[in-house]
């Protein structure tokens, strides 16, 4: 299935596309490490940082969607940071190794709020970020 901002189911990419994610996807990426090293010593929670960062990138998403839809966001606009950077700033990988830490650690409960507050969290961010848009 194609991404927010990806071209059509079958369409090739050109090189300019492939750029506009890659560029995104650099200070995305930092951004997201950035935040969950500075957040995680000050949350209640080793893996709250990896939810905030993937909570405000669903919110983003949420609003450049919007923005879309009313046709005020061009699709290389949406390329450079629907898929790039909010893309590279969310981590799905690494919430699904933490969550799995917790169970192997026996922290059921944590894994449990950390995968419920990611997918109800994510789609009430998501929505707030298409109703502000």
């Amino acid at each position: 299935m194609a991404g927010p901002g990806s071209m059509a189911a079958g369409a090739g990419w050109g090189l300019g596309e492939v750029l506009l994610v890659a560029l995104g996807a650099v200070p995305g990426a930092w951004l997201r490490f950035m935040l969950v090293n500075r957040l995680e010593p000050v949350l209640p929670h080793r893996h709250w940082g990896t939810l905030v960062v993937n909570l405000a990138a669903c919110f983003g998403l949420g609003l450049l969607s919007a923005l879309r839809d009313q046709g005020q966001t061009p699709a290389a606009l949406m390329l450079l940071l629907g898929t790039g950077f909010l893309g590279s700033l969310s981590t799905f990988s690494t919430l699904a190794a933490e969550i799995e830490s917790c169970l192997r650690c026996g922290q059921r409960r944590e894994g449990l709020r950390l995968a419920a507050g990611s997918v109800f969290g994510g789609l009430l961010a998501l929505a707030s970020g298409l109703a502000l848009g």
